[in-house]
């Protein structure tokens, strides 16, 4: 079972990473995550984005496109990074993200979302 596992964004990541030692730290803890992910045979992919303002959203309607600018609203319905991972089913996924150091210095939230296989579209 592949699954995305987006890391939310916050109001601080949005800002932008900032090199402090504490950033740092946290880079290096998610870095030895990744590193287990990796031997496990799980991690497919992972990359944090940039903050919304360096971002673009093109709006659907009809046969119109409308550009929008960013920085978007609401950060904590935003995507600040992801993996892709290949784990046998949800529980291991959640027991996973469960093991992952806090990816923000606040509180913040990891959403698990499994990727529709073609078998499930038949």
């Amino acid at each position: 079972m592949r699954v995305m596992v987006f890391v939310k964004a916050t109001e601080g990541s949005e800002k932008g990473f900032v090199r402090t030692p504490e950033a740092v730290k946290a880079m290096e803890e998610m870095e030895r995550f990744n590193d287990e992910l990796r031997k496990a045979g799980i991690l497919r992919m992972a990359e944090g984005l940039k903050p919304s303002s360096d971002g673009k959203r093109v709006v659907f309607d009809a046969s119109s496109r409308t550009v929008v600018n960013g920085p978007f609203a609401h950060p904590r319905e935003l995507v600040a990074g992801f993996w892709l991972w290949e784990v046998k089913d949800m529980d291991e996924a959640v027991a996973w993200v469960k093991r992952c150091p806090n990816p923000m210095p606040v509180p913040s939230e990891i959403e698990i979302r499994p990727i529709e296989e073609a078998a499930d579209l038949e």
